[in-house]
């Protein structure tokens, strides 16, 4: 049986994310807090972001950021409806993923054009991914699921598909390298980076240094594979 094809994420944006290793999940409540928190995370390192729908301001920031850093490969979070996935489409994101495996959200992103990567964490869930050609799954949540081992063992029997999971959800800079150093994995992602109370705080020095820490760990762990 020949590799599925995979239709629901990009070529360049796959390496964008890649490249990249970790995006940073940020929760936003303040437009003007958009741009200088991701002129911190890029100045440590950190070039691409998710920025989750979970404000009111999250389009406004996002804007602001597309326009003031363009530099970032920026994404959407917490995308449950096709009406998210057409706003995000039309504001120029470079991709967006889900918690959940949503075959009406995937199939409007695929419409539109949209990078996306919905979230999995049953064989199940994978397998309604494939049928929807996606290989680039969110695996979600994945600490409290059982971290790289229920990973590693779950996707066992895709292992043919050359799947790439991106990890959320109590990831940290403290179990970053147990990710990091498995070929499952195309990046990290997680909120510790710039945390809520750190970017309500304006403490952008503090983001910064989370970002070169993460950054430094990753390139040291593909130094030495």
């Amino acid at each position: 049986m020949q590799p599925i094809a995979q239709k629901a994420m990009a070529p360049d944006i796959i390496k964008k994310v890649n490249d990249a290793g970790v995006i940073a999940v940020l929760v936003i409540e303040e437009v003007k807090q958009a741009v200088p928190v991701a002129k911190a995370l890029l100045a440590g390192g950190v070039s691409a972001i998710e920025l989750t729908l979970r404000t009111p301001v999250a389009w406004d920031a996002a804007k602001a950021i597309k326009d003031a850093v363009p530099e970032i490969t920026l994404g959407f979070g917490t995308v449950l409806t096709v009406e998210q996935v057409r706003n995000a489409a039309k504001l120029g994101a470079d991709f967006a993923v889900a918690p959940g495996c949503n075959p009406r959200v995937i199939a409007a992103a695929q419409e539109h054009g949209l990078s996306f990567a919905p979230g999995v964490v049953t064989p199940s869930d994978i397998e309604m991914a494939l049928e929807q050609g996606c290989r680039i799954l969110k695996y979600f949540p994945a600490e409290t699921s059982g971290g790289m081992k229920h990973l590693s063992n779950m996707v066992a029997p895709y292992n043919y598909l050359n799947l790439k999971f991106i990890p959320l959800g109590g990831v940290n800079v403290n179990n970053a390298a147990d990710y990091l150093k498995s070929p499952l994995i195309t990046a990290i992602g997680g909120s510790w980076i710039a945390k809520q109370d750190l970017i309500q705080g304006e403490q952008w020095d503090t983001i910064t240094r989370n970002a070169e820490e993460i950054s430094q760990l990753i390139k040291h762990i593909r130094d030495n594979k």
